[in-house]
């Protein structure tokens, strides 16, 4: 016996879970902790933790920091922003802890991987048209609703 036994997670639970999920996928830049995510899950953290993880593979830190990384992919691939900017807007407080990450679970540095992806050719948006439109707001300066373009431009 191992003492990592799988246990089965009741269906009504399920949908907790789910709404957990959704809403570390919606709030991936915020500083988000397990008292947070286990209140909107509706559970203890410790039940909430033991259950995420039954449920979908690995603990709701490590999903978080995997989505965090998976959006810093894509904002390297078309975005022309430096990596201390990508890494502060991915929700990561230290460039250092965000490149180990990054190099643990992609297999390459962050500049490795934006210098692979451009040499492909493809368009990268001025970080600095991202910022005037919106798209991005790195000091969360425009509040909630507010981050939306104006339609009138």
């Amino acid at each position: 016996m191992t003492g990592t036994a799988t246990r089965a997670v009741p269906v009504d639970l399920l949908s907790h879970l789910r709404r957990a999920r959704d809403h570390i996928d919606r709030h991936y830049p915020l500083a988000l902790d397990l008292d947070q995510l286990a209140a909107v899950a509706g559970v203890s953290k410790f039940h909430f933790v033991r259950s995420f993880e039954a449920t979908y593979g690995e603990t709701p830190i490590r999903y978080l920091t995997r989505r965090r990384i998976e959006r810093a992919q894509d904002l390297l691939r078309v975005a022309n922003l430096t990596v201390t900017e990508l890494c502060m807007l991915v929700g990561f407080a230290s460039l250092g802890s965000f490149s180990s990450r990054f190099t643990q679970l992609v297999g390459e540095s962050p500049t490795a991987y934006r210098d692979r992806w451009s040499a492909r050719g493809g368009p990268h948006v001025p970080g600095c048209y991202l910022f005037m439109r919106g798209v991005l707001d790195p000091g969360g300066t425009t509040g909630p609703g507010m981050a939306e373009p104006d339609r009138a431009i």
